[in-house]
């Protein structure tokens, strides 16, 4: 998969100046701060990713890995180390699981539902990730989920 250009670098990081001011309750539910341990270097590192799915009854945040399966926030949880995850002023240890196809598809279908004044913006970033041109039709949607993760983090206690 190819680098975002710089215009979908600058969007992916905005939430995250945010977060580095204190200002990462204003993103609600929307956004969450993911910090998580290097699985080579023990260092901690953070990111911020949109959430496509927020269920209260469990307290998982559904999110998608933009960059695929290798990218490090995601490689650095398979490999076990500690993660937690801020979603606007509250924190807590998180566990993730990858989604199953087809409950993955059953939330990108509808995300983009839900957000349909923001479909345009949406299937040009997709098309970008996806390598393709995505317009949001069924086989689009079984082709991003399996190129571009969507992974669970819920609380540790529940």
């Amino acid at each position: 998969m190819r680098s975002p250009p710089a215009w979908l670098r600058w969007v992916f990081r905005a939430p995250r100046r945010l977060y580095d001011v204190g200002w990462g309750g204003l993103l609600g539910h929307r956004f969450l701060l993911l910090r998580h341990t290097g699985r080579r270097t023990g260092r901690q590192h953070a990111v911020v990713l949109e959430v496509l799915r927020h269920d209260p009854a469990s307290g998982e945040h559904v999110v998608i890995s933009g960059f695929g399966p290798r990218a490090g926030w995601l490689r650095n949880l398979d490999a076990g180390g500690p993660a937690s995850v801020t979603v606007g002023r509250v924190t807590f240890a998180a566990q993730h699981h990858v989604l199953e196809a087809d409950t993955a598809l059953a939330v990108l279908a509808d995300y983009e539902r839900r957000n349909r004044l923001a479909r345009p913006v949406l299937r040009r970033v997709l098309s970008v990730l996806v390598g393709r041109p995505y317009r949001g039709t069924a086989a689009d949607r079984r082709h991003a989920v399996t190129v571009l993760p969507l992974v669970g983090m819920r609380p540790v206690d529940r």
